[in-house]
């Protein structure tokens, strides 16, 4: 080693001589590759460099079908990187298609930072966690489904602070007929593959107040596609009248972490029965309509002065300490059925009480609901103190042993990846039972 150090110290690099013919002068005589390597390297980068230029220049009006042309060339080495994993056979080897919108339609809603924090912000958790996922394919011609990124519910109100859904009709049309004209997969199979999230009060008929919401109905363009709503009931409403999966409300995983990190789930339970809202005294708002079915006013007026009943009327942004020390959370309906306490009450050990006509929760194939919550009707409220007596004497203990399965939170609960057994692997679990609507495996089941 140090003897060919020497050799060549003075020398500013070395190589290796390859005989590969002789002449008749047996002189050695370079091929034609080594003798001009050099000029062949500079204009292999040159080449290179130019076709680079001409790809990428200019980009600032590279159009929507442009941008989708060029994932699919992407598509054969990306596909290394999304091969299935474990348990990727529940899903039957689905793959879905993300349509990359321009960002008027998502990620600039995202200077509030609300939008990705509030109880309708599934629709933007769904969409980070499918640009990660492993069922994501860059190749739409090999996608069972479309996923339409648009984020209706992150306009805030100045008045009130609340979603403002009103362009959410506008917003969504404007993002269809961008992805119609551009591709040919919404008019292929006329929208019945393509998948939309509506995490609002009354799902895809996008508007708060029942009756409005019955009146407007589901738009026209989106009635023959998937939904994934909040809203869901075992009973006919117009407003589900769709190919639809119910979703859970949305709540923040790490809220939910940095309160069990304060205080454990089968921790010390002080507080008997718990709720936290708005419960109106008076009921009838000045359109006439009555908020909760009076139901939280019948709450308040029976059991406002009872002191097993933990009642507060106003916010708290710490209430999740109030919920980990409580045995029974009140969960009733709102201006609709749902409510992010559902969430929360199992996501933090506190049996659900639901009262709610009607309502279908969400993942019910999944999560046990009848086993792990309560269920009184509307017009049984007065009976409320009595009934949560019995199950206390009886079966609290059963109830909450299944309750406190971490997996049950983990169910519901929306990550940054998707990841077996989490909301948005649930989500796509649904999706994959959908199957039948997906144009390729039509396609491939004809051939």
């Amino acid at each position: 080693m140090h003897d060919l150090h020497r050799s060549t110290k003075n020398r500013k690099g070395f190589y290796v001589k390859m005989k590969f013919f002789k002449t008749k002068n047996a002189k050695q005589e370079k091929p034609f590759f080594v003798k001009y390597f050099k000029w062949i390297l500079w204009f292999s980068l040159s080449f290179y460099f130019f076709l680079k230029f001409l790809n990428n220049h200019d980009s600032g009006n590279i159009n929507f079908k442009t941008t989708i042309v060029n994932h699919s060339h992407r598509a054969l080495s990306e596909s290394i990187l999304h091969q299935p994993k474990n348990n990727q056979g529940l899903l039957n080897d689905m793959k879905v298609y993300v349509y990359e919108l321009p960002s008027k339609y998502n990620t600039d809603w995202l200077s509030n930072e609300r939008c990705s924090n509030h109880l309708f912000a599934s629709e933007v958790a769904i969409h980070k966690a499918l640009l990660k996922s492993r069922v994501r394919t860059f190749d739409p011609t090999d996608a069972d489904f479309f996923f339409v990124p648009v984020y209706v519910s992150c306009n805030f109100s100045t008045v009130n602070g609340f979603p403002a859904i009103g362009h959410a009709r506008g917003l969504l049309s404007s993002a269809v007929e961008l992805v119609s004209s551009e591709l040919p997969y919404w008019n292929r199979s006329k929208g019945a593959d393509h998948v939309f999230v509506a995490s609002h009060d009354y799902g895809a008929c996008f508007h708060a107040m029942e009756d409005r919401a019955i009146a407007e109905g589901i738009p026209e363009f989106m009635k023959n596609s998937i939904v994934l709503q909040t809203f869901g009931v075992k009973y006919q409403h117009p407003c589900q009248n769709v190919e639809h999966i119910v979703i859970p409300p949305y709540v923040s995983p790490e809220k939910v972490q940095l309160t069990l990190s304060k205080s454990s789930i089968d921790g010390r339970r002080d507080i008997f029965v718990f709720f936290r809202g708005k419960m109106e005294v008076h009921p009838k708002n000045v359109s006439g309509r009555y908020y909760s079915k009076r139901v939280r006013t019948e709450i308040l007026r029976k059991y406002g002065n009872d002191r097993r009943f933990y009642l507060k009327r106003h916010r708290f942004a710490g209430y999740q300490s109030e919920i980990v020390r409580s045995v029974f959370c009140l969960c009733p309906l709102g201006w609709a059925p749902w409510s992010p306490r559902l969430v929360e009450s199992v996501a933090l050990g506190c049996v659900p009480v639901i009262i709610a006509d009607g309502i279908r929760l969400p993942f019910e194939s999944t999560v046990p609901w009848s086993d792990i919550s309560l269920t009184v009707r509307e017009n049984d409220v007065a009976k409320l103190g009595n009934i949560l007596d019995y199950v206390a004497t009886t079966n609290l203990s059963m109830i909450q042993q299944k309750l406190w399965d971490p997996k049950l939170r983990q169910a519901l609960m929306f990550y940054d990846d998707v990841e077996t057994g989490n909301a948005t692997w649930e989500v796509l679990v649904a999706l994959s039972t959908k199957l039948d609507r997906s144009q390729r495996r039509s396609r491939v089941s004809s051939e």
